[in-house]
């Protein structure tokens, strides 16, 4: 059988396991215990990646890309899904991104970069309209490090606090400036062997903390698929406009992106245009997209890797609504140690997978170690048949202070996306 690694510690490595485990034996490093709690059969280890034997090596989270975990293990002959260092700036560089994105013809918001505080201002002022306007730190900030606001002052000061270095650190010394976009938001990823690309289930996530798209940027507090509208025309549409265009400029500079490349769209009225790429799985499309997904995931993705992409990846009929549970104080400042209560109970429940994120484990059980602690997820053969049994299911699981958003595929449900 073959063994694939699966590298990471959150939700998202786990929904990969869980699907990769349909067909190979499958170890997460380091995984988190709550993954060996609710997946007996998938092994996590403390062991160093480049010293693990598998077959297939997926790389899950994007901050072990930008440095260059791909190259190594291919440098040892390993088979490895992700990009090298010189793809991932895609994800690790959001001004490298956007020249790139240009370079490319690629429809994306008007925008500049800029590392100094006047010149940004100048540039805010400039921009046509009322907002919303868009502060993006130009490094990795987990998902954090972007506001998106109708008050100039407050981007203003968000410039200033991020150009500072007191906000995300050398992260955030350097911001991208966009004009705000209007629209429905979707997640088209696709699996990338270097020159072509196959696109997976459409996804909707939900990245503020709360109800009604309020409160702070998160990394998302949860997602859905199918995404009504959103059929295959429209993502033939941000393949063609989008993704392939993307590839084709790496090719030009020489980057064999073999990996996710994962685009977030706005779908405006001028058509779809990108947010951001990503060089990974999204996290929480991750855990609707990977449940839907139909044959032998491993094989797919080690024929991609192999720099072949083999038959296009097929998703079953059936909807997945994906419900993250959060510990209190998250984003800003989320309580850790308090008992996770429910969980087993919850995981027996019909068309239910729970995947484990931020999870530790002590004498008392399963306890919160982080921010988002649980994705909820559920199947079902409507989308208000899988939301009702993730609610469900997450109404079942509880510690001190677990907070979620109850709104999750709430307009999807009666035919109408958010906007």
């Amino acid at each position: 059988m073959t063994t694939v690694c699966v590298v990471g510690a959150g939700a998202r490595e786990h929904a990969l396991a869980v699907a990769l485990a349909r067909t190979a034996s499958v170890v997460v490093a380091p995984g988190n215990p709550g993954i060996t709690a609710l997946s007996p059969s998938i092994r996590c280890t403390s062991q160093p990646v480049e010293d693990i034997d598998a077959d297939l090596f997926v790389i899950g989270p994007e901050v072990p890309l930008v440095g260059g975990l791909a190259d190594r293990l291919r440098g040892r002959g390993k088979l490895v899904l992700g990009p090298g260092a010189d793809g991932a700036q895609v994800e690790g560089s959001k001004a490298w991104m956007k020249e790139l994105l240009v370079s490319a013809g690629v429809p994306t918001a008007a925008h500049g970069t800029f590392d100094a505080e006047a010149p940004a201002v100048a540039f805010l002022r400039r921009l046509t309209g009322d907002g919303p306007y868009v502060v993006k730190t130009d490094g990795l900030a987990a998902g954090k490090g972007v506001l998106v606001t109708a008050s100039i002052d407050e981007a203003i000061d968000d410039v200033r606090t991020k150009l500072s270095g007191s906000a995300f650190g050398v992260a955030g010394t350097r911001v991208v400036i966009e004009e705000g976009l209007v629209g429905d938001e979707l997640s088209v990823m696709a699996l990338c062997d270097g020159t072509g690309a196959a696109p997976l289930a459409a996804a909707q996530d939900f990245k503020r903390a709360g109800e009604g798209d309020t409160g702070p940027n998160t990394g998302g507090m949860g997602a859905f698929s199918p995404v009504p509208g959103a059929g295959d025309d429209l993502v033939d549409t941000v393949m063609d406009t989008a993704v392939l265009p993307t590839l084709a400029a790496l090719r030009r500079r020489g980057i064999d992106y073999r990996g996710v490349l994962y685009a977030g769209i706005m779908l405006t009225a001028d058509g779809p245009r990108v947010l951001e790429f990503n060089v990974r799985f999204g996290d929480p499309e991750a855990q609707v997209v990977l449940s839907r997904w139909q044959g032998d995931v491993a094989a797919q993705l080690a024929a991609a890797a192999g720099g072949s992409l083999g038959p296009a990846p097929s998703f079953s009929d059936q909807a997945a609504v994906c419900v993250v549970l959060a510990a209190e104080g998250y984003p800003a400042q989320p309580r850790t140690g308090d008992v996770i209560t429910g969980w087993e109970a919850a995981a027996t429940m019909e068309g239910v997978q729970i995947y484990a994120a931020a999870v530790d484990q002590d004498s008392w059980g399963l306890t919160t170690s982080g921010g988002r602690v649980l994705s909820v997820s559920a199947l079902g053969d409507t989308l208000s048949d899988a939301r009702d049994r993730a609610y469900a299911a997450a109404g079942v699981i509880d510690w001190p202070g677990r907070q979620l958003r109850r709104d999750i595929a709430a307009r999807a449900t009666v035919g109408v996306n958010r906007s």
